[in-house]
């Protein structure tokens, strides 16, 4: 299951509703799509005329070692975007190695009861602008 339909709609209303571009921020980021789920959005959203190449990234790539650790698409969402975002993310902002970052977590919609009828599990992304005033 991938959670990158929700995550490219989401980025691409969030440019279209603020008025903003790829450019505006120094790091986009989402909550564990993996790395096929990071190469996903990539290209989806290269097709709509964003290039985030040089400033996207994912909770779930950034958090593992795909090197060392057998971890195909990655773990828990909510786990990988909490641990980068309060560990990593929110250090380099007060670094000043980061002053606009949009933060893209991904999930699901998971209900017992939808799964018990069958249904399918909507994927989910919320977006947040974080911003420092540090320069």
């Amino acid at each position: 299951m991938t959670f990158s339909p929700a995550a490219v709609d989401t980025i691409r209303q969030h440019f279209a509703d603020f008025h903003r571009r790829p450019q505006d921020y120094d790091l986009i980021v989402t909550g564990d799509l993996g790395l096929l789920g990071k190469q996903i959005v990539l290209e989806q959203l290269r097709q709509d005329g964003f290039d985030l190449a040089d400033r996207y990234n994912d909770c779930g790539v950034m958090i593992f070692d795909t090197e060392r650790q057998d971890v195909h698409a990655g773990g828990s969402g909510c786990g990988c975007s909490a641990s980068v975002l309060c560990g990593h993310l929110l250090r380099r902002m007060r670094e000043g190695r980061v002053h606009r970052l949009l933060f893209c977590a991904t999930g699901a919609l998971l209900s017992p009861v939808s799964s018990w009828q069958g249904e399918s599990i909507p994927g989910v992304c919320h977006a947040v602008s974080i911003v420092t005033e540090r320069r």
